[in-house]
């Protein structure tokens, strides 16, 4: 009978932890980044920027309702650079040709039209992922910034 139970805990903890092993664990969306990573990227970033939408006001809280997306021409390895053009505010269909790469603080779409149509993705689907949050986004020619 002592036997029985101590049998019966072992595949208990062997199941318990196969199944812990197999079940997939949350994550948050890939590409996306904090408004705390942007400033950190800003901070240290030596690309060339122009700023457009609302301005940006490091010492102020981010107002809720504005998206942050930044999006640059060059890509050298995994570093997204050259000259970058960062926006933010609320839903806008941003013309941005020639991007090559763009972090977003949300789930934004990139269209190879330069009106937010033709062939479009989600951030959070990227497929190659570069530093500092960035996705390699090659031919997109315009961005999809969806309301908060």
């Amino acid at each position: 009978m002592q036997f029985t139970r101590k049998f019966t805990a072992l595949v208990f903890v062997v199941t318990a932890a196969t199944i812990s092993q197999v079940m997939a664990s949350p994550t948050t969306l890939a590409s996306l980044v904090t408004v705390d990573e942007f400033y950190d990227w800003l901070n240290t970033t030596d690309a060339k920027i122009t700023f457009i939408g609302k301005p940006i006001d490091p010492n102020a809280p981010p107002s809720p309702d504005n998206v942050i997306v930044t999006y640059c021409s060059d890509r050298t390895q995994n570093v997204c650079g050259g000259p970058c053009t960062v926006y933010n505010g609320g839903a806008a269909c941003l013309y941005a040709p020639d991007t090559n790469c763009l972090s977003a603080t949300a789930n934004v779409g990139f269209c190879d039209h330069t009106d937010c149509g033709g062939s479009c993705n989600q951030l959070a689907s990227c497929g190659t992922r570069l530093d500092n949050g960035f996705c390699y986004t090659p031919g997109t020619n315009s961005i999809i910034v969806p309301p908060s």
